[in-house]
């Protein structure tokens, strides 16, 4: 077999270094199809998209969640600290309450002394440091005499006709009234004018 029975064409041999691209005409006038390879990929960065769409709102929740549990637990610890606060208020209430009749005996005393008595001075010490006392824990005197009658704050024993005072103003304290903040440990036993 010689080179003539088989001639060469020059132009149908591609030069030296250079490649051939072949058309998706040339092979059969259909453009290849993707190789299974880049369909798994595709698959696989959509799962993991989904994946991570569906951490990402975990995560969210959880931080969600925390926060609401830390508020809650933010506002139980205040409610505590304000029930502690309210016991101990009670609790002090509930003591002075029984102290209060020993200072209504001093203050009674005193009114009933007999003039230039030694006796009386040690009284009215005492009853002076008693006084110091309870306004150091925060007990206050409810001020009373000639005040419009408020029964949040006084007990009427009676109502009286009496000159000079306003009806429905305290005429007289049979008792003092004390509070401690804003709230009443005892109120004042008052008569009130008609």
């Amino acid at each position: 077999m010689t080179d003539r029975k088989h001639p060469r064409h020059h132009e149908d041999l591609p030069e030296p270094g250079r490649q051939t691209i072949e058309s998706p005409e040339a092979n059969g006038g259909s453009a290849p199809e993707q190789p299974a390879d880049a369909q798994k990929d595709a698959d696989t960065a959509q799962a993991l998209q989904q994946q991570l769409t569906d951490a990402q709102s975990l995560a969210q929740e959880n931080l969600d969640g925390w926060q609401r549990a830390l508020a809650e637990f933010q506002n139980y610890k205040k409610r505590v600290e304000r029930d502690r606060e309210a016991e101990q208020a009670m609790m002090k209430g509930d003591l002075i309450r029984k102290v209060l009749p020993v200072l209504d005996d001093l203050e009674r005393a005193l009114q009933n002394r007999p003039a230039e008595d030694a006796w009386g001075n040690g009284i009215e010490l005492i009853q002076r440091k008693l006084q110091a006392m309870l306004e150091a824990e925060g007990i206050e005197r409810i001020n009373a005499e000639g005040a419009l009658f408020d029964p949040r704050l006084h007990e009427a024993i009676s109502q009286d006709a009496v000159e000079g005072v306003e009806s429905g103003h305290v005429a007289a304290i049979i008792q003092n009234g004390y509070t401690l903040g804003e709230r009443v440990v005892r109120p004042a036993l008052v008569r009130v004018a008609k």
